[in-house]
């Protein structure tokens, strides 16, 4: 009995022994390899293949030094968490890269070392103390060979697009020198500084728009000025937005810039909401003067291209709402997956964009230009003129009648293209002249050009001193994605498209517009009525006797009649 009993406990003593060396094995597996499960429909919190297509591009060792100020005293618990967030996210990179990244952690103490190398790197503290004594830090800066990147402030507004900032740094050290991008506007896209007088007014200027700040940020980026008669030939990428009373010798540039193989972006417009005489401050919805108008006419022609600039598209299932007081309209498109091409790589993962006022693109392309529609209507919309787009909300919703044909917001063209001036230069100007595309073009035309304002599609604020860019919506990604993919890295895309992933109430908007409808058939009903009891009021009182003051009293037939 007692030899029993004393295998057993040998047994189980055993027994225990393993299982406990097994549990220390494990933990030292998994201790060694973290690992963490994103469960996010979206995986938003897992590199995307365009992140790792730049990570296996690395040739050569990338350092990323990670300047985070520790101590729970040291950082707000919410900023805290999100600092932990970049650290988890940057431990990722370093798994992904298979030992190319290089990521170094620094402390930036007052007075130490770390801070002093924060300081050489660009990496600037925020004051938090009173009169700014004490500071924190929460910025990386990318390195490689003799190229430098800086991210000085890692906003916890722009967390959704931290993958996309700390992925865009390290391309840019890889890639050296960033392209030339053109932009050419009739809008002040670029900011305005105010002169002396206007300073002392209390006039402080305008900041550039978002889009353009943005692309400053990858891009060498270069105004070019309405009235040019030639494109710079370091130029890539020409934007060009809302060409206003473009000249023909400006179109001739343009023409001759897209067949030496330039890429042309160009957005146009019927009905420029911006581009009118109101305060920029208040509310879109708020009615200004007369919308200006842009088209590219000769270029649009000799592509085969039409876009009629007195109309634009109303569309009952992308209808949006009147800020003002949230009215549905129809002209004001809130376009969803139904209405954005999966198949472009540019718009493949833009889920929602918001387009005011746009027009619409029709014919058929000349031979040897291909088309494909990026962003298009539903078929429950139609064409309605362009001065009622703001004004006439319930008008075009009671009269609306669909036309069964989705509009073309925007287009890709690619192929082979023709001069647009064929019997020479315009205006005398003394040019070796193009007369085709030497190899296949491209172009993408954009309907609207609302879109790329900072109400349509950003929220702007001021974090600590400093402007911080927020996407509302899919619009900055779009431009960006165009830019991107045009000049040669799109591999960007998909890691900046998550921060405009939004899941609409698709099913809830169907049944908005169906209730609209039904409802303004009950409206028209009842204005019918209210108009027959004012007719019938007014006889009555046009029957009755008596002086002035008489006829301002109501008999009792009249207040039956209101009653009713």
């Amino acid at each position: 009995m007692n030899q029993n009993r004393f295998e057993t406990l040998l047994y189980s003593a055993v027994g225990v022994g393993v299982m406990f060396v097994v549990m220390v094995a494990l933990y030292i597996v998994t201790s060694a390899a973290k690992v963490r499960v994103d469960v996010t429909a979206d995986k938003v919190h897992t590199l995307s293949p365009g992140t790792k297509k730049i990570l296996a591009r690395l040739n050569s060792p990338v350092t990323i030094r990670f300047y985070c100020t520790q101590g729970d005293n040291a950082m707000p618990p919410a900023l805290r968490t999100y600092a932990q967030h970049i650290e988890d996210l940057l431990n990722e990179y370093q798994q992904a890269s298979q030992g190319k990244l290089i990521i170094r952690k620094f402390d930036p103490q007052p007075d130490s070392d770390a801070e002093d190398s924060a300081r050489l790197n660009g990496v600037e503290g925020q004051p938090t103390g009173p009169f700014g004594s004490d500071k924190i830090y929460l910025g990386i800066a990318v390195s490689r060979l003799d190229q430098k990147f800086v991210l000085p402030w890692l906003p916890p507004e722009r967390e959704r697009l931290l993958e996309y900032d700390i992925s865009r740094a390290i391309a840019r050290v890889v890639n050296g020198r960033p392209p030339v991008v053109g932009i050419m506007s009739a809008l002040p896209v670029f900011g305005r500084k105010p002169d002396q007088m206007a300073m002392i007014r209390g006039d402080r200027g305008a900041d550039p728009w978002a889009f353009v700040t943005e692309l400053n940020k990858d891009f060498a980026v270069r105004e070019i000025p309405m009235t040019a008669t030639k494109i710079d030939e370091d130029v890539k990428v020409l934007l060009v937005v809302h060409p206003r009373d473009i000249s023909d010798t400006a179109q001739y540039a343009i023409d001759q810039f897209v067949l030496r193989g330039g890429k042309l972006i160009a957005f146009l417009d019927p009905h420029a909401y911006f581009d009118q005489r109101h305060d920029d401050n208040q509310p879109m919805m708020i009615m200004g003067d007369s919308a200006g108008k842009s088209t590219l006419d000769k270029l649009l022609k000799a592509w085969g291209l039409q876009m009629d600039v007195d109309k634009v598209v109303a569309d009952a299932s992308f209808a949006g709402r009147n800020t003002q007081d949230g009215s549905i309209m129809p002209t004001l498109l809130i376009v969803t997956r139904n209405g954005i091409d999966e198949n472009e790589a540019a718009t493949s993962q833009i889920d929602n964009l918001v387009i005011p006022f746009a027009g619409a693109f029709t014919g058929k392309t000349v031979s040897g230009i291909n088309e494909s529609v990026l962003i298009k209507s539903t078929p429950n919309s139609e064409m309605v003129d362009s001065l009622i787009a703001t004004s006439a909300s319930e008008a075009i919703q009671r009269d609306f009648k669909p036309s069964n044909t989705s509009y073309a917001l925007a287009v890709h063209l690619t192929g082979k293209f023709q001069t647009a001036f064929p019997l020479g230069a315009p205006g005398g100007l003394d040019v070796t002249q193009l007369k085709e595309s030497s190899g296949n073009g491209e172009v993408v035309l954009v309907a609207d050009t609302d879109m790329l304002n900072d109400q349509s599609c950003v929220s702007v604020q001021r974090v600590m001193g400093r402007r911080v860019i927020k996407p509302a919506n899919g619009n900055l990604n779009f431009v960006q994605s165009l830019v991107e993919l045009f000049s040669g890295d799109d591999d960007l895309i998909s890691a900046r498209s998550r921060a405009s992933m939004n899941r609409p109430f698709t099913k809830l908007k169907d049944m908005e517009s169906k209730a609209g409808r039904q409802w303004e058939e009950k409206i028209q009903v009842l204005e019918t009525r209210q108009r027959e009891t004012d007719r019938k009021i007014r006889e009555l009182q046009t029957h009755k006797e008596g002086g002035d003051e008489q006829r301002m009293i109501l008999s009792p037939e009249q207040q039956l009649e209101l009653q009713n």
